[in-house]
């Protein structure tokens, strides 16, 4: 009897791991500075599908209301547009270009040359804003203020809301540039992909206010 009780305590303290509790510090001590776990691709890509397909829906919109607001009453004047515009289009075009270049060095794995044509990539981001300021200010300058006539306040609205949505694609380059990616659930290729989508999609929403905004004009 005395030896099936000893083997009857051995055995429940096997099963309920007896013995000295681990010390703390271990592998999985809750600490955060261990490898997060990556979020599928599939799951970025479907919410920047749904994001784009929400500014598609909010920038027709506006041209639905622009076309219908011009064939409304004769108080429509015309807007001169301003010469810097078509400087900024091209800023614009070859930003598309540039980082295009800095996806395809990423992928080759030449780190250097990416982040020289991601910063130029982010140059000329900037450039086209401030060009877009000067655009207004030559504007304001002809006495064609925000509040002229229709077609000048749907310039400067359909202007601004782009500017304002290809700075939140700034804000993206800066990201990939900064973000510090061993401690981040996606990985830089992914998110440099992600951006320069968006970033054609704003290139190409661009030209299709430009179209509009020239030939509705």
């Amino acid at each position: 009897m005395p030896g099936t009780i000893v083997e009857d305590i051995e055995l429940i303290d096997a099963g309920h791991g007896g013995g000295t509790p681990p010390p703390a510090g271990g592998d999985d001590d809750g600490d955060s500075s261990g490898p997060l776990h990556p979020v599928p691709r599939r799951a970025y890509f479907t919410a920047l599908q749904m994001g784009l397909a929400a500014i598609v829906m909010f920038f027709m919109a506006l041209a639905s209301s622009y076309i219908v607001r011009k064939g409304l009453g004769n108080d429509w004047q015309r807007t001169p547009m301003p010469p810097v515009v078509w400087f900024n289009t091209t800023i614009l075009l070859i930003s598309s270009v540039t980082i295009a270049v800095a996806r395809k060095k990423l992928e080759g794995g030449e780190r250097e040359a990416f982040r020289s044509w991601w910063w130029v990539t982010t140059g000329l981001g900037l450039l086209f804003l401030a060009g877009q300021i000067l655009a207004w200010r030559q504007l304001a300058a002809d006495g064609m203020l925000l509040a002229t006539n229709p077609s000048s306040s749907f310039f400067y609205l359909l202007t601004a809301a782009h500017g304002a949505h290809l700075a939140g694609g700034i804000f993206a380059l800066f990201y990939v540039t900064f973000r510090q990616w061993k401690r981040s659930r996606i990985s830089q290729a992914t998110a440099a992909e992600l951006t320069s989508i968006y970033w054609h999609f704003m290139d190409g929403l661009w030209v299709f206010l430009l179209v509009l905004l020239t030939v509705g004009r």
